[in-house]
């Protein structure tokens, strides 16, 4: 796996890397090295150094650095040359970039290649409101795949999730980067109703994805459309498991729901950092486990697995212990 050294003036680093990880999930092989006011180059040099020694593989390093010109570009560069064929510096740090670079470490395996990949990415993280103060740019080509609309055959479903939060960081760039959907769908009679999140989800859709918001009759209809959604990889997003058992009754054709956030509300216990349930919500996963579904357990993908039947007794027991 590429290592990665993410390098700035002051705390930034150490920010911007926590806000990757609290999206993105933690990361191996990853360092925040930061040049504080008391210390020179040859202290941002020696804290590379100490980084690059702590990574499993010290022949693919890649540098993301603020400031192009400054220090911890400048020591950065120096190490560079030695490895010019292996090694890979991008500057300009914002946080689609890291999260970009932390995503492309699945599928790409030099450092050469992710800073190529990135850059775009990067860019296509600035933007401006209002909409009409942004330069005109020419349209960005699905990353996902084609859009072709109207071709025959249905949906292949990527992904399908349970969060409370909906279309949020973690959605619009870990999962989306990891199932590569063409279009995200949120799924939810009352979304459906809201005209400001409704816009604020189509919004927050990621570049070369589009966003939609649809009742849960409507998706019932689309999933057995087999005449216009060919080549369409959706990914249909959830509030709660009563939606979903809802859809799966009514001919949507899952079989694994990925549960990753069910936010806490008066009488629900939480028997997790993430996932909070009423005796509605436990019942309800039980019944979607008499259809067959399968559940994924998890906030991002690199997350380990949790066990569903654990965390569903476990809830059912403090449920218990209340009345």
């Amino acid at each position: 796996m590429v290592g990665i050294i993410i390098a700035s003036h002051g705390d930034f680093a150490n920010g911007i890397l926590q806000s990757g990880e609290m999206i993105f999930g933690e990361q191996e092989n990853v360092k925040a090295v930061t040049l504080m006011p008391s210390e020179g180059p040859d202290d941002i040099k020696a804290k590379m150094k100490e980084a690059i020694a702590s990574f499993d593989n010290q022949d693919e390093v890649l540098f993301l650095v603020d400031l192009w010109g400054g220090t911890p570009f400048n020591q950065a560069n120096s190490l560079l040359e030695e490895h010019k064929d292996k090694w890979a510096i991008v500057a300009g740090l914002n946080l689609p970039m890291v999260i970009e670079a932390f995503a492309s470490r699945f599928s790409m395996n030099t450092a050469h290649e992710i800073a190529a990949h990135i850059i775009g990415t990067a860019k296509e993280g600035v933007k401006v409101k209002p909409e009409e103060l942004e330069p005109a740019a020419p349209s960005v080509k699905a990353a996902a795949g084609p859009s072709n609309v109207g071709a025959p055959g249905t949906f292949e479903y990527v992904l399908a999730r349970i969060d409370s939060r909906l279309l949020h960081g973690q959605v619009a760039t870990a999962w989306t980067k990891t199932t590569r959907p063409t279009r995200i769908i949120v799924v939810s009679d009352a979304v459906a109703k809201d005209e400001l999140r409704k816009k604020l989800i189509q919004q927050a859709a990621p570049p070369g994805v589009k966003a939609h918001v649809v009742p849960i009759k409507k998706m019932i209809e689309l999933a057995k459309d087999d005449q216009h959604f060919g080549g369409q990889r959706a990914l249909l997003l959830f509030e709660n498991p009563q939606d979903v058992l809802r859809a799966v009754e009514g001919g949507v054709p899952l079989k694994t729901i990925n549960v990753g956030s069910m936010a806490h509300s008066p009488g629900k216990v939480q028997p997790n950092k993430v996932l909070a349930f009423n005796q509605e919500d436990i019942d309800t996963f039980e019944k979607l486990k008499e259809l067959g579904l399968n559940f994924d357990v998890r906030k991002v993908p690199s997350d380990s697995k949790g066990d569903m039947d654990e965390i569903l007794k476990k809830a059912q027991e403090e449920l218990n212990k209340q009345k």
